[in-house]
């Protein structure tokens, strides 16, 4: 009946231009890079060529239920941040001082402006470029005749400005840190605006670097801009490729020296900065040293600088590298759902339970370092891996109506309260509930996740066409083919829908390709083109190209028809997790929110601005209303016991809460009397798979793991 209707509103809506008969349809495993692209920047020789190519900000527009997102988070603490963080205030703030000096000046206010900017460019919302356009202002003007910019060199996190003579030449120690975050907003503001003068502050500041003795350079006395040089590399061959200075090359090299080393292997373990403390009786493992450092967002962000390496050398040592290092943190902590790892602040061995959580940053620095990778490698790994993330665990680290973040979210989490819950977690605080004011880092840098995702839906391709990458409701405009100005309206509830409607607006006809991505998990896919089936074989983890004269009112449907498909976690008890296409499933747990007030349920280092209504901001806990301890039971034929329910679709557009969700599933399962709260106050781990238990069986429900603040996302196995 649904194929039914499906294809009945399609046929309403068909086109009357017909196919081609010199239309080329094929499969590809990767996007050819013989031509370069005549629109839009790519890389130079003699860098790598680009398999996919960023468009400019603000080409990619939200629709449906990614707009609702927008809408939320500008309604939330992403557009109220401003009025309400400390580290934002205007007064005093190093970001708006010329000599770079004042209270308030790190990380904070570029991790925010990277999304606030963003959102306002890419929905064309003035009140929010105007107030970008103060900041980005002033970091232009606050550039030094030394090339420097921003908050002043000695300024450490935002405790104290140590003093220095401006002209001194030599620098013991300079945090590059921030000024790396920044220029990622520099950059997304000239792709908006074309200023001239980014291009010019970025080159005179790349200058600088490159003057300075090499040892001044990511020195390692500020911990984070060594380990995440990586970002300073991007940003180098960024402007490399909008002015060809062959300098620029020669400072990349030079950077990379500089940064930690994400190739090496067999590290000692006085070379990882924090190994922090492991399990009683579980030692430190070989494999252990294979990555220069452990705290989660540093393995989420900087494990992709070897592949951006590999654009400037070309050894795919390099590129081979980057999938190393996520497959040793899959490994040893990935094996969980929602595709994060255990890392709560640093990995540890001996905890590995999907109890273990991961920090709203590590969240979203994994989401921009897919992004990375899927421009660098044209890799569908890296798509696929995008959305398992932004579908399953992006939107339950943030409150349905984005006014509060949560600091570490675990796939198996069935208390959000404002206790500390160290050492089960590596960090001693209230790090589980949802709090506006706390956990500075992840209250600023939340703001990325969507802006960056939907700019990454669509990208250009060498051959002067199209790719569509990622998928989510959206609409792109860009030139392909001959100079043609195309709109593309990706109508979709997509993930939540199989089928996603392409149409097309064109100022002319024109011959151009479009590659559409086959996920991974898609078994029999198939393709319309003006209501006529495609006789192509579309194969799962690869590219549909489609080559053709494109048309005014021309319109794509593609059938990503999902099934049921059960993970099993080898490494972790024999646990499992339940997949229906990209979505992860959670046990539904009846959710009692508790409100508390925010400056009373906060961490040490939180700051906000006096003028904030606390009142108007409020903390919330939220405990299990209902039974959360249940095993599956599994049959080889998984319809004989589970069963898909599919509902209305929400009237606010907004599918990511359990009550919301326009799917759920039915799932036979029995409670297991030994699962309980561990000594931690966190939920007890797994037990090894298959578990026995004499309690009645029972049908539960399943809803999609993005939506669940609290649920069971790796589910013991009970015996049969």
């Amino acid at each position: 009946m649904k194929k039914f209707i499906i294809q009945k509103n399609f046929i309403l809506l068909i086109s009357f231009t017909f196919l081609g008969c010199n239309d080329d349809i094929s499969v590809v495993d990767s996007i050819a890079t013989k031509e370069t692209n005549k629109y839009y920047v790519s890389n130079r020789t003699p860098l790598q060529p680009s398999k996919l190519i960023k468009l400019p900000v603000g080409s990619v527009k939200p629709e449906g239920w990614l707009l609702e997102y927008f809408i939320r988070q500008k309604n939330g603490l992403t557009g109220n941040l401003g009025k309400i963080s400390a580290w934002l205030d205007k007064k005093d703030n190093a970001w708006l001082s010329k000599s770079g000096e004042g209270k308030w000046g790190w990380e904070e206010v570029p991790y925010w402006l990277k999304g606030y900017a963003n959102i306002g460019y890419i929905t064309e919302d003035k009140e929010m470029i105007d107030e970008s356009k103060i900041w980005i202002e002033s970091v232009i003007n606050s550039q030094r005749e030394d090339g420097y910019f921003g908050p002043e060199p000695y300024v450490s996190g935002t405790l104290d400005v140590r003093t220095r003579e401006l002209d001194q030449k030599k620098r013991k120690a300079i945090d590059f840190w921030p000024n790396m975050i920044m220029l990622y907003c520099l950059q997304s503001y000239y792709e908006f605006s074309n200023d001239q003068r980014v291009i010019d502050l970025m080159t005179n500041y790349f200058k600088f670097q490159l003057d300075i003795e090499e040892e001044e350079l990511l020195s390692g006395k500020y911990y984070w801009d060594r380990i995440r040089g990586g970002d300073n590399l991007h940003s180098v061959i960024w402007l490399y490729n909008r002015t060809g200075e062959k300098w620029l090359l020669e400072l990349a090299e030079k950077v990379y020296r500089r940064t930690a080393p994400w190739t090496s292997r067999g590290h000692d373990l006085n070379d990882i900065k924090n190994p922090k403390d492991k399990r009683e009786g579980v030692e430190f493992s070989d494999w252990f040293t294979d990555l220069i450092d452990w705290h989660n967002v540093n393995i989420a962000q900087g494990f992709r600088t070897p592949a951006q390496y590999y654009l400037l050398n070309g050894d795919e040592k390099y590129l081979n590298a980057t999938y190393e290092n996520f497959n040793i943190v899959r490994d040893n902590f990935g094996q969980v759902p929602g595709g994060m790892f255990g890392g709560d602040e640093n990995a540890r061995p001996g905890y590995d339970d999907p109890r273990q959580g991961i920090e709203l940053c590590g969240v979203v620095e994994q989401m921009n370092s897919d992004e990375h990778l899927l421009r660098i490698t044209g890799d569908i790994f890296w798509a696929d891996h995008l959305e398992e993330i932004a579908f399953n665990s992006y939107p339950a680290t943030v409150s349905p109506d984005f006014k509060a973040v949560r600091y570490i979210t675990s796939p198996n989490m069935v208390l959000s309260d404002s206790e500390s819950h160290g050492p089960g977690i590596a960090n001693w605080g209230p790090f589980l509930n949802f709090n506006p004011f706390s956990s500075r880092c992840c209250q600023h840098n939340h703001t990325q996740g969507w802006p960056y995702f939907t700019e990454n839906l669509w990208m250009a391709t060498p051959d002067n066409g199209l790719a569509a990458v990622v998928y989510a409701p959206s609409i792109v405009n860009a030139k392909v083919g001959d100079n043609t100005q195309i709109s593309i309206n990706n109508k979709t509830k997509y993930p939540f829908d199989d089928d996603l409607l392409f149409e097309f607006k064109m100022d002319k006809s024109d011959v151009f390709p479009i590659y559409f991505r086959i996920p991974s998990w898609a078994e029999n896919s198939e393709i319309f083109i003006n209501g006529k089936k495609i006789k192509v074989k579309t194969e799962k983890g690869k590219y549909l190209r489609v080559n053709r004269k494109w048309s005014n009112g021309d319109l794509v449907n593609l059938n990503l028809p999902k099934s049921l498909s059960i993970r099993k976690w080898k490494k972790n008890h024999n646990s499992v997790s339940l997949n229906y296409g990209p979505l992860t499933f959670s046990l539904k747990i009846k959710e009692n929110y508790v409100e508390k007030r925010s400056d009373k349920n906060v961490i040490w280092d939180s700051k906000w601005q006096k003028s904030a209504d606390t009142d108007n901001w409020p903390t919330y806990e939220i405990y299990p209303g209902s039974p959360w301890n249940y095993g599956l039971i599994l049959k080889d034929d998984l319809n004989e016991v589970f069963e898909i329910v599919e509902k209305e679709w929400p009237k606010d557009n907004f599918p990511f809460t359990n009550e919301s969700s326009p799917i759920y599933i039915k799932a036979r399962a029995k409670k297991i009397k030994s699962w309980k709260i561990g000594d931690t106050k966190l939920v007890g781990e797994l037990m090894d798979s298959p578990v026995e238990s004499n309690e009645k069986e029972e049908i539960v429900e399943l809803v999609p793991m993005g939506g669940s603040r609290l649920r069971i996302s790796s589910f013991p196995v009970i015996k049969n």
